[in-house]
Formats: C-alpha cells, sequence, structure tokens
C-alpha cells in the first residue's frame, strides 16, 4: 500500500502544466491592465517606421511555419565532443 505522506510526481518539462498556468495567468493580467490601444499604435508606427521592412520579414518567416533542421552527422559528433 502507498503512504499517504508520499507526494505525488508532477509531470514537468517542455509543456510543464505549472508553466502553462503561469503563462495563462500572466497573459491574463497582462491583458486586464495593458493600454491595448496604444501598444497597437506604437505597433503601427514602427512598421511605417524604419525597422518596417524587417518587422515584415520576420511576420513573412513566422507564418511560413519552421524549417526543416540541417544537423549532419559531422555537425553532432562536433557538437557532442565539447
Amino acid at each position: 500500500m502507498k503512504s499517504k505522506s508520499t507526494p505525488k510526481k508532477k509531470l514537468e518539462g517542455e509543456g510543464s502544466y505549472s508553466g502553462t498556468r503561469a503563462y495563462n495567468a500572466n497573459l491574463a493580467e497582462h491583458v486586464r491592465k495593458a493600454d491595448i490601444s496604444g501598444l497597437a499604435k506604437k505597433a503601427a508606427k514602427a512598421l511605417d517606421g524604419r525597422e518596417g521592412a524587417s518587422l515584415k520579414k520576420a511576420e513573412k518567416s513566422a507564418k511560413s511555419g519552421p524549417k526543416a533542421s540541417r544537423v549532419t552527422s559531422t555537425s553532432r559528433s562536433a557538437s557532442a565532443r565539447q
């Protein structure tokens, strides 16, 4: 029989439940407190400004999805030696 004093193991790591809860809580707080229209105006100004081309390029890259990794056996062995 298991002892009641034994703590339950938590599933943690990539995609952890506690991390997700903390992110969701912080996001909800930000949305409640932030000046969303002010942030939108600032973003629109940045798109029309000096960094606009770079931001649009980053947006296009993000929308296209992840790229396939080009890991070779040579680069794996090199990283393993470090």
